[in-house]
């Protein structure tokens, strides 16, 4: 979903004649955890602050993490109050309520450019960075090897490191291949200069088939990076998650600005990636809406 499709979701809610959730989040403070600094939801955290401050009302306070795990973790302690999340991170246990599907991460297998790998079943023997600790890619890349027939505990090396010092380990041959679950494209990324992406599109079956519904095939279009080639990889949905305890003003004040400010909550990093589309916003899996998010898509939507 690219730019145009987030002015035409602005412009509905202009056409519509709707000018809020109709609630006042009485100046609560919402402590949001992101994600890694240079990453998509350490982007989209900063964004949405700055909308929530020139909306009045809820105020957005972004939390920077290493991601999705230590997310829900920090949800689960209290110490946050809303948190982004790769939906397959969120186990049956997270006592937690979504405000919306935000978007898509696409995961982005990088090698040496001038690597002998090509596909994730090359990586056996090698040593291969799995986000780092906490983050959602920890998770779902051990998926991807179990996918491609490796066996994460036999066959690869793997380090967690965050994604700038991955980066520079691969720069200096310490490891051969790092995953990072983000938006494309990621300037980190040294792509096609320094690096290249390993196509996953095979992989999003199996996936599938393997662990449920949660994986799609999608493509990183060739303009994505300027000069590298298009591939095929696996999206995972990204959650805006909620605590229970979140009043319900506050829920809806977020999701009205998902809503009506959808055209200023596009980070660079989301050029390629389907963004806060009012089709997919409610599609938060097993995951429950908040009351106070439910109630303003049904007011928006019907």
């Amino acid at each position: 979903m690219r730019r145009r499709n987030f002015l035409a979701l602005a412009m509905f809610g202009a056409i519509a004649g709707i000018s809020g959730c109709g609630a006042d989040a009485g100046g609560v403070n919402v402590r949001l955890a992101s994600g890694e600094a240079g990453g998509l939801y350490h982007a989209f955290a900063r964004l949405l602050a700055a909308v929530a401050e020139q909306a009045g009302g809820v105020r957005i306070e972004p939390v920077t993490t290493s991601g999705s795990q230590e997310n829900l973790a920090r949800l689960a302690a209290g110490e946050v109050d809303a948190a982004l999340t790769l939906s397959d991170s969120v186990g049956e246990r997270d006592r937690v309520l979504a405000l919306g599907r935000v978007y898509e991460n696409y995961l982005q297998l990088a090698v040496r450019a001038d690597s002998p790998i090509h596909r994730v079943a090359d990586l056996r023997g090698t040593r291969v960075n799995l986000g780092a600790a906490g983050s959602g890619a920890a998770v779902t890349g051990e998926r991807l090897l179990w996918a491609a027939g490796l066996d994460p505990a036999v066959d690869v090396s793997i380090a967690h490191r965050p994604l700038r010092e991955a980066v520079a380990a691969l720069d200096s041959e310490e490891i051969d291949a790092l995953l990072w679950a983000g938006g494309v494209p990621t300037s980190a990324l040294e792509v096609p200069r320094r690096m290249r992406l390993v196509d996953l599109g095979e992989l999003a079956v199996p996936m599938r088939e393997r662990f449920g519904y949660l994986y799609d095939r999608v493509e990183i279009p060739a303009d994505a990076y300027p000069g590298g080639l298009a591939v095929h990889t696996v999206g995972v949905a990204n959650l805006l998650l909620a605590a229970p305890s979140l009043p319900d003003e506050a829920a809806a004040a977020i999701v009205d600005l998902l809503v009506s400010s959808a055209d200023a909550l596009v980070p660079a990093e989301a050029a390629g990636t389907q963004f806060l589309d009012a089709r997919s916003l409610i599609g938060t899996g097993s995951v429950p809406l908040h009351p106070g998010a439910a109630a303003v898509y049904r007011r928006r939507h019907g």
